[in-house]
């Protein structure tokens, strides 16, 4: 298998990397990989993970929801409640920061098409690309959406969008820089990016260390905080407008990790670690397990 490895730190080119945490793939195929930390600037990100041509096997899991759905399990159905309440908030937080009720949005890493169908029975004007197969013919069957592949992405004339969303998918993106040029250009001048991650600097993930689900390597490639994300926006031109919390998501990735450490009682586990990350968050949003970032073009 073909591995890339990095030498120079994605976000600042400093070449002063040191090896942070061990993980292990809980979902496909028990692999360990390291995460390596720029000594320059703090970026974490997966070292040696499997090239973009072949790391299509490590999706290839029943249990990976985003591309298959699957209601198994009582973290699932948490899963799925939390998101059907999350697409009511996302499509409102649309509206708020476009200042405007409809428009031209592209939904990049559409998974399986739940938030470019809401956005569409609002009157939106969606585009929706995914890299996924089986959740692009997912998103046909269901919603009747047209999903575009992630090479349709080039296709795109500059200055298409008013906005572009990614719920929880530049952590997967190979070509990080590229992906950030690319969005730049396809944004109007006034347009919004708005981008959801994990945060790495959470109280779930310092809680958990290396155990904790988030990481999910190798198919997470990049793990961000608010402070580095926001670097990324400046470095390719845009500036951080807004920051909320994902409090909800705690709830589920603490679920995961209990399963992961193979603790008994994961739910209540999880709901308690839960709880606490939440209240934490509240006290101070940086804490939140993921951020939802709202990026616009400088000038």
């Amino acid at each position: 298998m073909n591995k890339l490895t990095i030498k120079a730190c994605p976000l600042c080119g400093g070449t002063h990397l040191e090896r942070a945490l061990t993980c292990v793939d809980h979902y496909a195929s028990g692999e360990m990989f390291h995460l390596c930390r720029c000594r320059d600037c703090g970026f974490l990100f997966t070292q040696d993970f499997p090239v973009e041509a072949e790391i299509g096997r490590y999706y290839e899991t029943p249990d990976y929801i985003s591309h298959t759905d699957t209601r198994k399990g009582a973290m699932n159905s948490v899963y799925h409640w939390v998101r059907n309440y999350m697409l009511g908030r996302k499509a409102r937080l649309v509206v708020r920061e476009a200042h405007r009720k409809e428009g031209r949005l592209l939904d990049l890493g559409t998974g399986t098409g739940y938030f470019a169908d809401a956005m569409q029975r609002r009157g939106w004007q969606v585009e929706a690309v995914e890299k996924s197969a089986q959740a692009r013919a997912f998103a046909k069957e269901h919603f009747n959406l047209d999903v575009k592949p992630h090479t349709a992405l080039k296709d795109f004339a500059p200055g298409s969008f008013d906005v572009i969303t990614l719920w929880h998918v530049m952590e997967h993106l190979e070509p990080l820089n590229e992906t950030w040029e690319t969005l730049h250009s396809l944004l109007t001048e006034k347009g919004v990016l708005i981008v959801a991650v994990p945060n790495c600097s959470s109280f779930d993930a310092k809680k958990y260390g290396a155990y904790w689900a988030a990481y999910d390597v190798p198919r997470h490639l990049w793990h961000f905080t608010p402070g580095t994300i926001q670097q990324f926006g400046s470095k390719h031109g845009f500036i951080m407008a807004e920051r909320h919390p994902m409090p909800f998501d705690a709830f589920y990735v603490s679920m995961l990790t209990e399963k992961h450490m193979r603790h008994s009682c994961t739910f209540l586990r999880g709901m308690v670690t839960g709880t606490l990350a939440w209240f934490s968050a509240l006290v101070k949003k940086e804490r939140s397990s993921s951020m939802i970032y709202v990026f616009r073009k400088k000038g």
